[in-house]
């Protein structure tokens, strides 16, 4: 039975972190001014009539603070790889020169920064639901290992390990959202 609780305790962090790991790459995708990689991570590219990852078909850098840079590996594909970031209406305007095309990123007014603040702050509600869905899962097992013989102090242990891991993730998450809406918030 303990070894079901230790499995249990084990699984539920494992989750959480997964949740965790994946707020910090929705919060990724959220453009905080300086510009990045990860702002076209999610444009498909038509590439011979199968859509494709912009990172596969291009290299994509970032040289300075205001500009996306993405050369293609295949010059014939440049096209394409403007259509695509036009079409994914990220607010950019690419500029290409046939060999490579430059993105410039333009700077946000403070109504677009709150947005921002509004859609990081919504992943962050859906990472502390995530969570907070696992406790309850986690919760509910614990008490089924109770009702099939567990005694209920080292159960009841557990579910305070449950508690406890919450807490820490749920804090982490609040840290993540601090952080991103004053990296949002900056001229």
């Amino acid at each position: 039975m303990e070894n079901k609780l230790k499995a249990l305790l084990d699984h539920t962090y494992q989750h959480m972190d997964k949740a965790m790991s994946h707020l910090e790459t929705e919060l990724l995708k959220v453009r905080a001014g300086k510009a990045s990689p990860s702002m076209v991570e999610g444009v498909m590219v038509d590439y011979y009539g199968s859509p494709t990852p912009i990172s596969q078909v291009a290299n994509v850098n970032s040289p300075d603070a205001r500009l996306i840079v993405i050369q293609p590996w295949d010059k014939s594909v440049i096209h394409a790889i403007e259509k695509a970031i036009l079409a994914a209406n990220l607010g950019f305007n690419p500029q290409n020169d046939g060999t490579l095309i430059r993105v410039p990123v333009p700077p946000q007014t403070e109504e677009r920064r709150k947005e921002l603040v509004k859609k990081a702050k919504a992943e962050g509600e859906h990472a502390r639901v995530s969570i907070r869905n696992l406790r309850r899962e986690g919760m509910d097992h614990i008490k089924d290992l109770i009702k099939h013989g567990l005694p209920e102090d080292i159960g009841k242990e557990g579910e305070n390990k449950i508690q406890k891991m919450t807490d820490e993730h749920i804090a982490r998450v609040e840290k993540h959202l601090e952080t991103k809406e004053k990296e949002i918030m900056t001229v």
